[in-house]
């Protein structure tokens, strides 16, 4: 791709020496009429600069990097798909610019690209014959900026007085048009609600979402989100699903004011403009969507993760120094988006909702366009409530580690380094079979002892409401009874809540996998929330599956098996997914395919299980794959592949996955999980060899995909712990985003060894 990029720019000390970033192949560099010499490590020089600039590049950019300019191919009817995808300082690879947050500048486009294509920027377009040409933006950092472009397919709606736009390919129109509806809705209720609470409409009339082919992940370019096109779910979407997606398209949204129209001003607060989006995501679901049990999901998928990580080898402070982009792309983990999100409903709760709201609608008000710091927030909310947040900061932002809350009686026992809580302390009283709240205490702990004024009640749960990020364990004497008592309890937040202390206790040796699936399956058989019924069913098949000592599995599977088929026809989907993952032998396979008769998803899966217990599939899998319409069908096949228990299948599937890298990386968790598969020691030990002789490579291709090799790829049995000692050893040789997620998988490996009783 040829680029010529044009800057207009001053300097404060005419005569100074400066330098613009371009790491494309440079054709021609001119500074106020005076050509330049070539880029060195990705930089320009420019001396003797004027008062006012004039500085135009033409410069060369590469869709085979991983960087900056790509390009993906659809299987189904070879169109080919061209997209920028800039954070966080990649647009220096597809043309010469300042790469870094805090210099903000009006971009604008001109775009030659061939006839049928659309071109997508932040503004609209406008068109003649091949060139598309693109007003002005508002003053945006270089990663804000975008192009899309290739034969998509759109879709239109108007929606909260915007322009609303929807694209993705061709080979894809069915699905969109399928979920059109409802991406329409979350999107015009996220920008009702966003405009209110923040007092400032999205400030421009259009908004659109791009669905991109082999696009690692999504990114919140002003007006212009960039998604991969996974999102779009080639089976009908579950409502646990929806209730993932919905908060991820809010979080891209809230991005527009918190990231956009404000910037953070150095990658130290990177974390802030993250954490914001999490937050902000299901504060909007919850109070303008219909997916009410919001945070409850975010808190039995995503804040047990930041639990898990929190209390690892990597933990560190929310807000911590980062000298340079590298380091800035290791902070891209649950604590900077889950825990980061959970301590900001924690400063809501701290400062009450209100106050929360007129601190940001002044905090946009002064920094609209600009770039703030942690502290201009910090600011804001102070002034509106009233608080000292000094303290608040000190010890959520600036302090790692996680709180462990304990009910001791009426105290409450703080362990760790205790930092201010406002939590809910639930106090319950038995009604028949259940569980029913008397009271939600309120308390404002401070310290490691709290004396709390508690009514009589049958069962106290330890931050109730999920209002504070902390680890919570019940009064020891409940201990025995808690596993029960959770599915007692009346919502499915209660419920939820209950099962994080579960989960956590499991992590850290306190509980075994048996008492987890007890607690977990006596859940779902009351569970009547469709948004958590599938994120409990994952906990249990984990539980039972990677925690589980090779004398309790067999057991265990039997009885979430069990159970996914006494739950009701509304949870049929996930509850057979989930039946897919646990079923002992080949007749229960056979049933499930029946069951799912033309659900080509759940036939995928099927297979993969009946490959993992030896049955050939070979011929039923290759007659799926004709059948199949989905364009990435090979990737389903691929799973099947990677889990037969055979020497020649598990090579063919580790090429594709890992020497050739022909997975995307949405799909690379799909297929390697199966790879990993149980029960298949022998032939999965030469890969863990591998795996380990591969680690020096990962960081090749950005930090996205060293995150989705390290991860992925992680051998989860056919090692014991001195392998993890030697993983560990390694990561303290490699790069910040290797090695945080490297010591990730390691220190979580090794807890589900001691687990599984395995030395």
């Amino acid at each position: 791709m040829r680029t010529e990029s044009t800057v207009r720019f001053t300097c404060r000390e005419p005569g100074a020496v400066s330098f613009v970033d371009c790491v494309a192949e440079v054709e021609s560099a001119v500074l106020n009429g005076v050509p330049l010499g070539a880029a060195v490590d990705g930089r320009i020089e420019l001396p003797g600069l004027l008062a006012d600039n004039v500085l135009t590049v033409v410069a060369r950019a590469s869709t085979d990097a991983a960087q900056g300019f790509s390009r993906a191919v659809d299987p189904a009817d070879g169109s080919v798909y061209a997209y920028t995808d800039f954070e966080p300082d990649y647009a220096r690879y597809a043309w010469a610019c300042f790469d870094q947050p805090d210099l903000k500048a009006p971009w604008a486009f001109t775009v030659t690209a061939p006839a049928g294509w659309m071109v997508l920027s932040n503004s609209k377009s406008e068109q003649d014959g091949e060139r598309w040409t693109f007003p002005a933006t508002p003053p945006l950092s270089a990663y804000n900026t975008v192009i899309n472009a290739g034969p998509y397919y759109e879709i239109r709606r108007d929606g909260a007085g915007h322009d609303l736009g929807l694209f993705a390919r061709h080979s894809l129109k069915d699905i969109l048009e399928r979920d059109a509806d409802e991406l329409f809705t979350l999107t015009t209720q996220g920008l009702e609600f966003f405009a209110e609470q923040f007092g400032m409409p999205f400030p421009q009339h259009k908004y659109d979402q791009v669905f991109t082919p082999e696009f690692p992940g999504a990114m919140e370019n002003f007006g212009c989100v960039t998604w991969m096109d996974w999102f779009l779910r080639r089976s009908t979407p579950t409502r646990a699903e929806w209730d993932q997606f919905s908060r991820y398209l809010l979080h891209e949204l809230a991005h527009m004011w918190f990231g956009n129209v404000v910037t953070m001003r150095w990658w130290d607060d990177l974390w802030l403009n993250e954490a914001f989006a999490e937050f902000a995501s299901n504060w909007a679901a919850v109070r303008a969507t219909s997916y009410q049990d919001a945070w409850t999901t975010h808190l039995v998928t995503e804040r047990l993760k930041a639990y898990y990580v929190d209390q690892g080898p990597t933990t560190h402070p929310i807000r911590q120094a980062v000298p340079d982009v590298a380091a800035a792309e290791a902070t891209f983990d649950a604590i900077t988006y889950p825990k980061g999100a959970a301590a900001l409903q924690q400063l809501m709760t701290y400062v009450g909702e209100s106050a929360f709201a007129k601190g940001l609608t002044n905090y946009f008000a002064k920094h609209a366009w600009g770039n703030s710091t942690l502290q201009d927030l910090m600011d804001a909310l102070a002034a509106a409530s009233g608080r000292d947040l000094d303290r608040w900061r000190e010890g959520w932002l600036d302090t790692a580690g996680t709180d462990r809350l304990t009910l001791e009686g009426d105290v409450l026992v703080a362990t760790g380094l205790p930092r201010p809580h406002v939590l809910g302390i639930g106090a319950y009283s038995r009604q028949g079979a259940m569980l029913e709240r008397i009271q939600l205490v309120e308390v404002e702990a401070d310290g490691e002892r709290t004396q709390l004024d508690l009514p009589a009640a049958d069962f106290y749960l330890v931050n109730d409401d999920e209002l504070t990020f902390a680890s919570t364990r019940p009064d020891p004497s409940a201990r025995d009874t808690f596993y029960a008592d959770a599915a007692r309890l009346p919502s499915a937040l209660s419920r939820g809540v209950a099962v994080s202390t579960a989960w956590d206790m499991l992590l850290n040796g306190e509980a075994s996998a048996t008492e987890v699936v007890d607690c977990l399956t006596a859940v779902l058989a009351v569970e009547t929330s469709a948004s958590v019924v599938e994120p409990f069913l994952n906990l249990a098949v984990e539980a039972a599956t990677l925690w589980s000592t090779p004398d309790e599995q067999p057991a265990l599977a039997k009885r979430i098996a069990a159970t996914c088929r006494a739950l009701g026809p509304e949870f049929r989907k996930p509850a057979l997914r989930s039946f897919a993952r646990t079923a002992v032998d080949a007749e229960q396979v056979e049933w499930l395919q029946s069951e799912a008769g033309e659900d080509v998803d759940l036939q995928w899966r099927a297979l993969v299980r009946k490959a993992q217990l030896g049955v050939p599939v070979a011929t039923e899998a290759d007659a799926l794959l004709a059948k199949d319409p989905d364009p990435e069908a090979w990737v389903s096949r691929l799973q099947v592949q990677a889990a037969t228990p055979d020497a020649a299948e598990k090579a063919a599937a580790w090429h594709r996955i890992v020497t050739e890298r022909a997975v995307p990386l949405a799909s690379a968790y799909q297929v390697a999980t199966p790879f990993w598969s149980a029960g298949q020691d022998d032939l999965l030990k030469p890969y863990a060899e591998r795996y380990l002789e591969l680690v020096p490579t990962f960081h090749e291709g950005g930090g996205v995909a060293a995150t989705a090799y390290t991860r992925a790829l992680f051998p989860l049995y056919g090692v014991g712990r001195a392998y993890v000692d030697r993983a560990e050893a390694l990561a303290a040789q490699s790069g910040p985003v290797v090695r945080t997620n490297l010591l990730d998988r390691s220190d979580r490996l090794r807890r589900m060894l001691r687990s599984r009783g395995v030395s």
